[in-house]
């Protein structure tokens, strides 16, 4: 896992006081995009929504350009809270977050970091499988096997209940 290094409060403010001023300039379509990310909180996100974050992070590397950088942190916001996600998509969903911005250089190594984080939220952002034999059908309880001599007695139907102590099962 990657390690997060830590940003002081200042840094964070910055950065939340530039977020606010991208979301208000943002256009119609992205505010849509914007609500249409709050999702319901009890399923799991559709994963359209994570291949649209995911061309929009590409756009963001390839152009350098406000438009796709703030829709790939527009849609990606919403999804930090969410309880169903696992922690690595959530961590590859802050990257995005943070790295998502406009450069005054695009270099090779922010293109690089954006389509990476792009293909690992494919990746990681998928529901839990269930496990080998967890299917919809409900177990039937076993019936209680009694082993020993009872067991056996009345496996061939002469009898061997198995409430008493001692005194054998006749008939």
């Amino acid at each position: 896992m990657r390690q997060r290094a830590y940003r002081p409060a200042s840094t964070t403010l910055a950065w939340l006081a530039t977020g606010l001023v991208a979301v208000g300039s943002l256009p119609a379509s992205e505010l849509k995009a914007q609500q249409a990310a709050k999702l319901d909180l009890t399923t799991f996100p559709p994963n359209q929504l994570f291949r649209e974050i995911q061309l929009s992070t590409i756009a963001c590397g390839r152009d350098n350009s406000p438009e796709p950088c703030a829709k790939a942190r527009s849609l990606a916001d919403p999804l930090m809270d969410h309880p169903k996600l696992p922690a690595s998509c959530k961590d590859t969903l802050w990257d995005i977050r943070e790295k998502a911005v406009v450069a005054p250089k695009n270099s090779f190594e922010r293109r690089e970091t954006l389509n990476r984080d792009s293909t690992d939220l494919i990746a990681l952002c998928k529901p839990a499988t269930k496990p080998v034999g967890s299917g919809g059908q409900a177990a039937k309880p076993e019936e209680k096997k009694q082993g020993g001599l009872g067991g056996f007695l009345r496996g061939l139907g002469i009898g061997g209940g198995g409430g008493g102590t001692g005194g054998g099962g006749s008939q």
